[in-house]
């Protein structure tokens, strides 16, 4: 099932009433779990978030996320998928969407949960029954080819984010030839250009997740 990804096994939930879900993939090493914290610091004094995180064997990604205090630990779930974490955000979904469940039902009105998948290739994209919108994360140091090649996350994410460009020289890549070949690619949907080492809190990412949660309670209170 998990190779065809132009079907999508789960309806989409009704969005009216509770979190927005924002699922955040990408390749290993990426930089998933750094921007995820990004999020937390630039967006948790004006919306009550949660995160759930997605590794193989581990609880590795949470427990940065708990290190790095960016919400306070009970806001913050692990699920050990067992398995691809593609399958766990795509296939099967259960696991996240009781681990998203759960934390409503602990912290009561939340406005976003944030659910970062495990490194994954590209062509890993949530399921709309468990994400409402996703961001796709790629390294810039990773080769320019690669926005070029599309994929599934790379073409079809509501946000793409080239992230480490300040690494890009040392590896040989063009961060505009990069920037350009993804937009074409993704048909004009926007991406952003981000160094999370030299800007940690990532604002261009920040104020297009600010957008959403906007369009979404906007959504919600023209709901009948």
């Amino acid at each position: 099932m998990g190779a065809h990804h132009d079907h999508d096994p789960h309806e989409a939930a009704p969005p009216a009433g509770r979190a927005l879900r924002l699922g955040i993939g990408g390749p290993v090493g990426s930089g998933k779990t750094a921007l995820t914290a990004a999020l937390c610091r630039a967006l948790r004094d004006e919306y009550a978030l949660a995160v759930v995180t997605n590794d193989i064997y581990t609880t590795e990604d949470a427990d940065f996320l708990r290190r790095a205090a960016v919400l306070p630990d009970d806001r913050i779930t692990a699920v050990r998928t067992g398995c691809c974490p593609h399958t766990a955000i795509r296939d099967d979904i259960s696991a996240n969407l009781d681990a998203v469940e759960d934390l409503q039902a602990r912290h009561g009105r939340l406005d976003l949960v944030l659910v970062e998948s495990g490194g994954d290739n590209l062509t890993a994209l949530f399921s709309r029954g468990l994400a409402d919108l996703q961001i796709f994360v790629l390294d810039a140091a990773g080769g320019d080819d690669v926005p070029r090649k599309g994929g599934p996350g790379v073409a079809q994410a509501d946000l793409l984010v080239i992230n480490k460009t300040d690494l890009a020289p040392l590896a040989g890549s063009d961060v505009a030839r990069m920037e350009r070949d993804a937009l074409r690619v993704r048909g004009g949907k926007p991406v952003a250009l981000t160094s999370l080492r030299e800007r940690p809190d990532a604002p261009e990412v920040a104020a297009w997740v600010r957008g959403a949660l906007r369009r979404a309670r906007g959504a919600a209170a023209a709901a009948p």
